[in-house]
């Protein structure tokens, strides 16, 4: 499989522009670093500008015709209205220099920014598209992986912005490394059957990815997809066989859920044996009763559980040496002294959410 070619500094740079005559709009956006406000042109709209400036440092641009210019009368951008596959025609990358706000007016919108993007690629200018909410707003900015080089979010609901910031936390989370800790297994014991779960993604996964899992959110293990060949069974790349219905599992925004609360378009975290992590989308869940095999190990004074399918398409993660390392222990050859990877976090949790208090689990 082919690992994605867009860099992180083009995933980041992405422009928000706000489009509003919403104070409170304006406020929001500002506190979270966005202070490019389109307006029209009319007096009354220069005078709200104004306004707006003695409150906070914001750089307004003003739409009149088919130009979007600056406070100095100076085009910064060009607007342009995409109503049929003729007006794309008409959009060439290196026509001129401006940049470009598309606003799509036509029932289509995947397509068209797909093929914006396309046509832009390694072009210094840089392309927006119109949306009225931050739903519209992400499939513009993920259109072809690599996204436009931006949005116009022209909103008058506050709540709008929060869900954009939100998205943009999301992705930023992502870019992070998380700290996955070496733990020396103390107890695998085959215990009995239970119901455990199949998480099936919308994505692929490579060896020394998976997911976080454990009977406890303070511990959660590196349980492995299973994307590698045996002789018995066909690899499935986009499927963990994760554990019981009572295993917490990592979710966006530092969140646990339960496996048991899973289901089909719902996000789960993937995580590689370096901690690299990316966002993935639920396809299918499947319960199932299965024997289990329960895995424990001790690490300062503290005890960490998981319970898996005892199978061996089913493993956990190792800590990575070098390239000769295997990358997985399945659990039927899983033995007190192997050493596997595991989240260590907070314990206590609200509906997933860590919080601070006494909680003792066991």
């Amino acid at each position: 499989m082919s690992s994605s070619l867009i860099s992180d500094s083009e995933k980041q740079n992405k422009l928000v522009w706000i489009w509003t005559e919403c104070k409170e709009v304006m406020i929001a956006s500002v506190e979270r670093g966005w202070n490019t406000f389109i307006f029209p042109s009319e007096s009354r709209f220069r005078d709200l500008a104004t306004e707006w400036s003695s409150i906070a440092l914001i750089h307004p641009l003003f739409i009149e015709g088919s130009e979007i210019s600056n406070m100095q009368n100076q085009v910064v951008a060009r607007l342009c209205n995409v109503c049929s596959p003729e007006d794309l025609l008409f959009i060439q990358p290196h026509e001129q220099t401006n940049d470009l706000v598309i606003n799509f007016k036509g029932e289509w919108q995947v397509i068209p920014a797909e093929n914006l993007v396309a046509a832009f690629q390694g072009c210094k200018r840089t392309v927006l598209a119109v949306t009225t909410n931050s739903s519209e707003a992400q499939v513009f900015l993920e259109a072809l992986e690599q996204g436009l080089g931006g949005v116009v979010l022209k909103v008058d609901d506050i709540g709008e912005v929060f869900a954009l910031n939100s998205y943009f936390d999301q992705q930023n989370e992502v870019r992070n490394l998380l700290s996955l800790t070496r733990a020396t297994v103390t107890r695998v014991q085959v215990v009995g059957m239970g119901d455990r779960v199949c998480i099936d993604l919308c994505s692929l996964m490579r060896p020394g990815e998976g997911l976080l899992v454990g009977s406890f959110a303070r511990g959660l293990f590196l349980v492995h997809s299973e994307c590698l060949e045996s002789n018995y069974i066909a690899s499935r790349p986009f499927r963990v066989n994760a554990g019981p219905v009572h295993a917490y599992v990592s979710v966006p925004g530092g969140k646990t859920c339960y496996l048991s609360e899973l289901q089909a378009g719902k996000e789960v975290i993937v995580v590689d044996r370096n901690g690299k992590q990316r966002n993935a989308i639920v396809g299918r869940v499947k319960i199932e009763s299965r024997p289990l095999i329960l895995v424990e190990e001790n690490m300062s004074n503290e005890m960490y559980s998981i319970f898996l399918q005892n199978a061996e398409t089913v493993g956990l993660v190792c800590p990575c040496e070098d390239k000769s390392t295997k990358t997985v222990i399945p659990v039927t050859s899983l033995k007190v002294g192997d050493e596997v990877l595991v989240r260590v976090q907070g314990a206590a949790r609200h509906t997933g959410i860590e919080i601070q208090e006494f909680i003792i689990e066991r």
